[in-house]
């Protein structure tokens, strides 16, 4: 064994334990370095703790809030009283987007302009941003994450350079677009910068993009989907939320046409399933009297001018000489059937008692 040198110098450390090890560390936040400190520049759009995430290429949110395993989908406008509008583009077939404000729902074609009006009672504060995400409707779907069918992913498209393939919702016409995909639950969403309507404008105008065809297999496959649109400060707070369903289709006005037509009929029906019966009148309300007709009933009519009289004189007899002549057609014929069951050659119609007794 070597001897030990005179310096002093202590054991190494691997012969420490652990929490002695841990209590030589230095105290320092380890939560989020500075974009600053590491000497990136900073995304208007981003916190500047966010920023240097970023820019090392590690997939996180706008904040360090964590998200909800599940998002709400409840209309909340808020304190700036956040408000969804569509443009009216009617149900004609070529439509590309429309919009039923009945169903709340938003029928469009794939990789086809979308757009979305933004409107606010008072301007939110600097910095707040438009997050839009997709999740599915119904409740046993709602856990998965909304993606693009490995068809659509491997297909080259326009914008494919700044958003990733994987992504259903796209942001067209602004290059400030961040796409995030939320370490905790991987849902995808987009995010951009809210920006004041222009002068002579109360909206601001977001332009979406649904990059799937709902019928495709291994991505929506059939599943409904909703699109929200939340209004989010800087640090992450929510300011408000909107929500409306999405059909992405070859077909929209026809597809609407015929969903608003198939609604308008179940409002007809009970939840049961049986047609609503008209309200019973109260006992009190006279009932409607019947009109009885009877062809024996006479009218007198009164008639203005010897010409339009005698007109309508020579009307009257022509239908009761008409009516005669049906009556005894009727006889004569009632009279023919008569005599074709009469038995001949003097031969007499046996009963049907003595049918049996023969």
């Amino acid at each position: 064994m070597e001897p030990q040198p005179e310096s002093g110098m202590e054991p190494p450390l691997s012969q420490e334990t652990f929490e002695d090890l841990w209590s030589l560390l230095p105290l320092q936040d380890v939560s989020y370095v500075s974009g600053n400190d590491l000497g990136f520049p900073e995304d208007p759009l981003l916190p500047p703790d966010m920023a240097a995430l970023q820019e090392r290429g590690v997939s996180s949110s706008f904040t360090a809030v964590a998200s909800p395993s599940v998002p709400s989908t409840e209309d909340y406008p808020g304190a700036y009283g956040l408000k969804l509008e569509f443009q009216q583009n009617g149900t004609a077939k070529s439509v590309t987007c429309t919009y039923s404000e009945e169903l709340n729902k938003l029928f469009c074609q794939s990789a086809k302009t979308c757009p979305v009006l933004i409107r606010v009672n008072s301007p939110p504060p600097s910095g707040a941003i438009l997050r839009a995400t997709a999740v599915f409707k119904k409740s046993e779907h709602v856990a998965e994450v909304v993606k693009r069918c490995p068809h659509h992913e491997r297909s080259a498209e326009p914008g494919d350079d700044s958003a990733p393939r994987s992504h259903l919702i796209r942001v067209e016409g602004n290059s400030l677009a961040q796409y995030v995909e939320d370490q905790h639950t991987g849902r995808h969403s987009v995010c951009v910068a809210y920006q004041e309507p222009q002068v002579g404008s109360e909206c601001t105008t977001v332009l979406y993009n649904y990059m799937c065809n709902s019928s495709c297999m291994g991505g929506m496959n059939r599943r409904p989907i909703l699109t929200i649109i939340t209004l989010e400060s800087r640090d992450g707070v929510l300011l408000g939320r909107r929500c409306f369903e999405v059909r992405v289709c070859a077909c929209p006005g026809r597809d609407r046409r015929s969903e608003e037509e198939n609604y308008s009929k179940k409002k007809g029906l009970k939840i049961g399933g049986k047609r609503e019966l008209p309200a019973s009148p109260a006992p009190d309300a006279p009932l409607p009297k019947k009109r009885v007709v009877a062809e024996e009933e006479t009218f007198t009519l009164q008639v203005r001018g010897r010409e339009r009289y005698e007109m309508l004189k020579k009307l009257n007899e022509a239908l009761e000489t008409q009516e005669k002549l049906d009556q005894q057609k009727l006889s004569l014929k009632c009279r023919k059937c008569r005599d074709e069951i009469k038995p001949k050659k003097g031969k007499r119609l046996l009963l049907k008692e003595e049918q049996d007794s023969e």
